[in-house]
């Protein structure tokens, strides 16, 4: 590949960090870098904005690569991913067009997650934000709820892997019981993370906080629902810094409406969640916009590996791939 006239978009660059996450040095001395800072409104816009691009740095699944967006793409021979997985690239379209997609680790961005789970279930358990925004706004104590000692109390936590595990721990350390449950869990991996093993309906019953760590998949999307919702504790947390298509988010609203259930949120159905959203401004939610992984630490990585991938990707040794079947020309 040529690459004296090879041009690159950073794409989904929404917190700005992307120039000083890493040395972009080599890459700008054989490519022109544009970095998008902000979101794009609909597939039109973003195809009009990408065309004349030959490779895309992409943060996670941040943006939807259709067969719509990536035939209306004709120049675009390589996708650098940060992360290791996603659920929004059309890969029979990308292999079809022998579109690599390369993608980097994440060491820190389980315990990056981690740690953004355990503070919305702290924020929404002692009602945080709202003792922020009433000193914000010149008040006190006045306005704002009680909240509840999670000591003592049990924390439900769904999908045990890396994360879910960590935050197994972290409840441990609060002093609460903890639960698990996810369709093919094994009562040693439960044991080991501290915790006890559980069928659905127990833990959505007797937990005082429910934790979700999936990943989403046909048979997760909408994994808790109405049905679920109903069997909860009235004034149970759920938490959820997976990915919103995790949770009915219409069943949700529902469920928020009551009174009956207070949510800790970093992830969205849809994302940036919009402006007008009525999650904003229900008061029984605590809500932070997908930070999960959006570390110092992370970010340094993504960038690091991504330059390196589109590197080795210009020197005809493509690395870190995700869908080799792309590197035979397609299926």
């Amino acid at each position: 590949m040529h690459d004296e006239k090879i041009r690159i978009a950073v794409l989904d660059d929404w917190q700005s960090v992307a120039r000083q996450s890493a040395d972009w040095t080599k890459l700008q001395q054989r490519a022109e870098l544009v970095f998008f800072e902000e979101p794009f409104a609909g597939t039109d816009t973003l195809a009009k904005a990408l065309d004349g691009f030959d490779i895309i740095i992409a943060m996670r699944e941040r943006t939807k690569f259709s067969k719509a967006l990536l035939d209306r793409l004709p120049r675009l021979r390589m996708i650098a991913l940060t992360g290791g997985r996603t659920w929004t690239m059309d890969f029979e379209t990308l292999n079809a067009r022998g579109i690599p997609v390369c993608h980097t680790g994440g060491e820190k961005s389980g315990a990056a997650t981690a740690e953004i789970a355990l503070g919305l279930l702290l924020g929404a358990a002692r009602f945080m934000n709202r003792g922020d925004a009433a000193i914000r706004k010149g008040g006190f104590q006045g306005g704002v709820p009680t909240g509840d000692v999670l000591d003592g109390k049990t924390l439900g936590i769904i999908g045990l892997g890396k994360i879910g595990v960590k935050m197994a721990r972290y409840g441990e350390a609060l002093g609460m019981q903890v639960l698990a449950w996810s369709a093919n869990l094994t009562e040693e991996k439960v044991k080991a993370a501290g915790a006890r093993l559980v069928d659905k309906a127990t833990l959505l019953t007797q937990s005082d906080a429910i934790s979700l760590h999936l990943v989403l998949s046909d048979r997760t999307r909408g994994i808790i629902g109405a049905q679920e919702f109903a069997k909860m504790k009235t004034g149970a947390i759920l938490v959820n810094t997976s990915r919103g298509p995790l949770v009915d988010e219409a069943a949700l609203l529902e469920r928020l409406k009551t009174g009956k259930l207070i949510a800790g949120l970093d992830v969205f159905a849809e994302e940036p969640l919009p402006a007008d959203h009525p999650l904003r401004s229900m008061p029984n939610t605590m809500l932070t916009p997908h930070l999960g992984y959006g570390a110092r630490e992370v970010y340094a990585q993504f960038y690091r590996e991504s330059i390196e991938n589109v590197l080795a990707f210009l020197d005809g040794n493509p690395t870190r791939v995700l869908n080799p079947e792309a590197l035979s020309g397609g299926r």
